[in-house]
């Protein structure tokens, strides 16, 4: 079976423009959670769109959550919980990077293909 545990340090970063994915829970589940390192501010966020659920928890640094046309700015011990089928685009606030825990319902998406890809580049 699937282990239960997640041991710290065990697994290292995927990788991509800058953002840093650690998993936090165990694969080809119908959740996947990770750690997720959010770089400072850019200039073209990823807006996605897909089926599924978001759960996101601020640990460190200020978030930027677009849900549509509505923008939050989420501090640590934040979280938001949304349906993912709502235009989304997730960034860091300010110059400095964010920390997150985040966890979606897409099983079909492998180790970190829905945190980087399938979007489209805001402009």
């Amino acid at each position: 079976g699937r282990a239960p545990v997640v041991r710290a340090g065990r697994a290292g970063p995927a990788e991509a423009d800058g953002w840093a994915y650690r998993p936090a829970g165990a694969p080809g589940r119908a959740m996947q959670a990770l750690r997720v390192e959010v770089p400072p501010a850019t200039p073209a966020d990823l807006v996605r769109v897909h089926p599924g659920e978001e759960w996101l928890y601020v640990l460190s640094g200020r978030v930027r959550l677009t849900l549509a046309d509505t923008a939050y700015v989420l501090d640590p011990g934040d979280a938001a919980h949304f349906d993912s089928l709502t235009p989304h685009r997730i960034g860091a606030a300010g110059g400095r990077g964010a920390e997150l825990l985040f966890v979606h319902t897409l099983m079909q998406s492998p180790g970190t293909e829905l945190c980087l890809g399938g979007g489209v580049r805001d402009r």
